[in-house]
């Protein structure tokens, strides 16, 4: 049975829900800290997901609560400030109300002014069927089965005496070559090379066969060249291969269906394979679209006024993955900086003031980390690339971390990983290596 509520503060204060708690969500609930309102924060997780560090999760060198705090905590000294569990399944613009569902329990949330921040899911570009055999990086759980199945690859070939078998379970293909996938396969590569060596006796994980593929004509096409092309030249000596101008037609259990650019069909076969090649904008913004009358615009984003509002709504805010607007891009600073001027309008127009405030996007650079002691970095004119820039990353990645506990222990498991070659993070289960491979009827069946 379910049930249904209705949540809402009764002091009379400007009421503010939050769609979300990551960069843009969470950094608007912060700005209100002691505003004369009530915020409402929303979310289907119980934590703040710092997503960039995704793949170091994935590759066993952090934890999940290193880069996911509790937003509980994370907001605990804010007592302005409530934090709800749910899915959003709806917002009446009318009726200036969010419904939420969390499990069989339905709540109805009254708004004063509404900041929508629920990012950004992958995208298959209408091949949904590929995730059961080539999961993504958005999300706390597709880290958790990424790792199982890059860790249990190695597992399952020592456990295969068939040399074809090993071979398969020992190549890796990442589908993208945007930030997260260099970064994915730049450590996969240090993995097998350094870490698991002298951990096996039955094959050798510097064996393993790690693909890069885009349909692009270079890797890391927000960079300048320049400094894509020098992070090309390290994932070669790690010995990624990159394959470039490649479209995936199809995957499967066994490996990669790819087209060229000429039209010439080719094949990787594979037991492991990720998927960092796209996304698309929460599908509430279509939910808005649908509401306020707007088309959506590229990658299902929702077109925003000047300052982040949405036409004909004033009391409502698209921030961050969701918002189309100048151009810019799904990145975790747009997030950060357009939650928080949405924040300040709802401020300013409390004290008075009318007029609305554009949104400036101060953009403060790109940074990738392409193995230990190497990154590339862009920041504005200045661009690096070596240990330089690998020292830059790691200074602004630790400053970036939500919450001390987080800090210290990521310095702790940064200084193991790249100071020498052991993975903290290491621990899988044989559900996590099989996953979504597993048939059906096996997943059924009770343990013994």
């Amino acid at each position: 049975m379910g049930s249904n509520g209705q949540t809402g503060a009764g002091s009379g204060a400007h009421r503010v829900v939050i769609i979300g708690a990551g960069f843009g969500g969470l950094f608007a609930a912060r700005r209100l800290k002691g505003e004369l309102v009530t915020v409402t924060v929303i979310d289907r997780t119980t934590h703040h997901l710092f997503a960039p560090l995704l793949y170091q999760v994935a590759t066993g060198i952090l934890s999940e609560g290193e880069i996911a705090p509790p937003t509980r905590d994370v907001l605990r000294h804010q007592s302005n400030a409530t934090v709800l569990l749910g899915e959003v399944t709806d917002v009446d613009l009318d009726a200036h109300t969010v419904t939420s569902r969390a499990g069989t329990r339905e709540l109805t949330t009254p708004y004063d002014s509404l900041i929508v921040a629920a990012g950004a899911e992958t995208s298959y570009f209408g091949h949904d069927e590929i995730a059961r055999h080539a999961p993504s990086l958005k999300d706390i759980d597709d880290a958790l089965e990424v790792r199982g199945r890059i860790f249990g690859a190695f597992e399952m070939a020592e456990l295969d005496e068939d040399p074809t078998a090993r071979g398969l379970w020992m190549t890796f293909v990442v589908v993208g070559a945007g930030a997260t996938g260099v970064e994915l396969a730049g450590q996969i590569a240090e993995l097998s090379r350094n870490t698991l060596k002298s951990n096996f006796r039955r094959i050798d994980p510097a064996n393993a066969r790690i693909v890069l593929i885009d349909s692009g004509p270079r890797i890391l096409g927000q960079f300048h060249e320049r400094l894509a092309h020098r992070a090309a030249e390290r994932l070669r000596r790690l010995g990624v291969e990159i394959e470039l101008g490649i479209r995936v037609a199809a995957i499967d259990e066994g490996g990669v269906d790819l087209i060229a650019a000429d039209g010439t069909a080719s094949r990787i076969k594979a037991r492991t394979k990720v998927w960092a090649a796209g996304v698309q904008a929460s599908p509430l913004a279509a939910v808005l679209a649908d509401a306020s009358g707007v088309a959506l615009g590229h990658g299902g984003r929702l077109p925003v006024n000047a300052d982040c509002s949405v036409p004909g709504h004033p009391e409502v805010f698209v921030v961050g993955d969701m918002m189309e607007l100048d151009g810019l891009g799904g990145v975790a600073e747009v997030a950060l900086q357009s939650g928080r001027h949405a924040a300040r309008q709802i401020v300013r127009r409390l004290g008075g003031e009318v007029v609305p405030e554009p949104f400036h996007y101060r953009d403060l650079g790109s940074l990738a980390s392409i193995s230990k002691s190497f990154a590339v970095a862009e920041l504005g004119p200045m661009r690096m690339a070596g240990r330089s820039a690998w020292l830059l990353w790691l200074f602004v990645h630790l400053a970036s971390l939500t919450g001390f506990k987080n800090r210290i222990t990521t310095v702790f498991h940064w200084a193991l990983s790249f100071l020498g070659h052991g993975r903290a993070e290491r621990t899988i289960t044989l559900r996590q290596v099989l996953a979504r491979q597993l048939p059906a009827s096996a997943e059924a069946e009770p343990r013994s």
